[in-house]
């Protein structure tokens, strides 16, 4: 849980990260891939696929691992013995937090538990300066001020109703897929967020590690200008260029992982729900509008493809400006028309017809993406387990590396 901890620790918050790997007894040769050269590993490992989620504090999901309450009704979760609590957890945190601070008025609160039939909470303000009020210079305790969203309020009332929601916490009895993969695989306690903000920042900060160079298409706030030239993105913007973009956009210019793994000769790709806009889904969108059915509290569909959290198309050397397809699955990883930007059934059709390239990074449609609002825990992990599953299933399991993380924590608390 968040503490009052010193200036240097405060920015543990907004990423939390669970590693799933299987390394084999020897070093496998890396497969060669039409177009790229074959290239050897350092390790065992010759496959890494990275799932990139949306909006969870590590305390969100993580923050009394591996305790669980295990109430009657509920998927019970016990762990091995011997299994240590998260670092930084103190039990008084649960019972005198500093969030009763009486400055959060009726959002004043310890934090609580939240079970299943609380999935569906509503987003949280995760702003570039909301989060950084809620931290208070480390003291750690306006998060219902500053970062709180009230309703509309799971099952329970009381402060559920309140701006004390981001306060709420899951544990192993609705995360229990999650909480199972830290027991069997490893889990990060020490995963930090690079700035405060939302899901833009978190993923340029993914895919380039800076946030800078960035040149909107008309002056926003959104864009912090340098004194000359490009300025540094803190906040949700869509990628210029990018024919599902709408309002004012951005590009960068920085390098980013993608040049890198080309220039090294090294197949991957960037695997996107919705990005396929040929598809019509069952309820009959297509394009740009492709939808599927939303968490409860959304009231409706949400688009399964959500421009500002595109990996790859903000910068020009890696963009696939109109979602043109590969060629063939054999393109997939490779250099093509797709310019290594796909369709997330993509992945696990080239999974499936043995061409999975060595590094993948996947975003769910945005309905399974854990995003509060439209997403939720329990459809969050329906794409988990299945990603998981098909991996397990298939010959890359034994030297491949998951890293399953999340771009930023909502403005939950931690």
């Amino acid at each position: 849980m968040g503490t009052t901890r010193s200036a240097a620790a405060v920015c543990r918050k907004l990423l939390a990260l669970l590693a799933v790997s299987v390394i084999p007894l020897g070093l496998i040769g890396a497969p060669g891939h039409a177009g790229l050269k074959p290239t050897g590993t350092a390790t065992p490992i010759q496959h890494l696929v990275v799932v990139f989620q949306e909006n969870v504090s590590f305390d969100h999901y993580f923050g009394t691992y591996p305790n669980a309450k295990n109430p009657p009704g509920e998927p019970a979760f016990y762990a091995r013995p011997g299994t240590p609590t998260v670092n930084g957890f103190t039990p008084v945190l649960l019972s005198n937090n500093p969030n009763l601070n009486p400055k959060n008025g009726t959002g004043a609160t310890n934090p609580f538990r939240l079970d299943r039939t609380q999935a569906v909470t509503a987003d949280q303000d995760h702003d570039y300066l909301a989060e950084q009020q809620a931290y208070d210079a480390g003291l750690m305790d306006l998060f219902p001020l500053f970062a709180g969203t009230a309703g509309p309020p799971p099952a329970g009332g009381g402060v559920l109703s309140t701006t004390g929601l981001n306060l709420g916490y899951f544990d192993g009895n609705t995360v229990t897929a999650l909480w199972n993969y830290a027991q069997h695989f490893a889990m990060s306690d020490n995963s930090y967020g690079t700035t405060f903000g939302p899901s833009t920042p978190g993923v340029l900060n993914l895919v380039a590690g800076t946030t800078f160079a960035a040149t909107p298409s008309a002056a926003t706030p959104k864009v912090v200008p340098n004194n000359s030239g490009p300025g540094t993105l803190v906040g949700d913007m869509d990628p210029t260029g990018d024919v599902c973009s709408a309002g004012t956009t951005v590009k960068l210019s920085a390098p980013n992982v993608g040049d890198l793994l080309n220039k090294n000769g090294v197949t991957w790709g960037a695997f996107m729900g919705g990005f396929d806009l040929t598809v019509t889904n069952a309820n009959g969108t297509t394009g740009c509008k492709r939808s599927s059915p939303a968490t409860p509290a959304n009231g409706g569909p949400t688009a399964d493809y959500i421009p500002h959290h595109s990996f790859f198309n903000y910068f020009a050397s890696t963009a696939n400006f109109m979602h043109t397809r590969p060629a063939s699955v054999s393109e997939i990883g490779n250099a093509g028309p797709a310019n290594h930007q796909y369709d997330i059934n993509d992945f696990f059709t080239a999974l499936n017809h043995g061409n999975l390239p060595a590094v993948s990074f996947l975003k769910a449609i945005a309905a399974q993406d854990g995003h509060a609002g439209y997403s939720d825990p329990l459809m969050e992990q329906a794409f988990l387990v299945k990603t998981v599953n098909a991996l397990m299933n298939s010959r890359y399991w034994r030297d491949t590396a998951v890293i399953i993380l999340w771009d930023d924590s909502d403005g939950w608390y931690d």
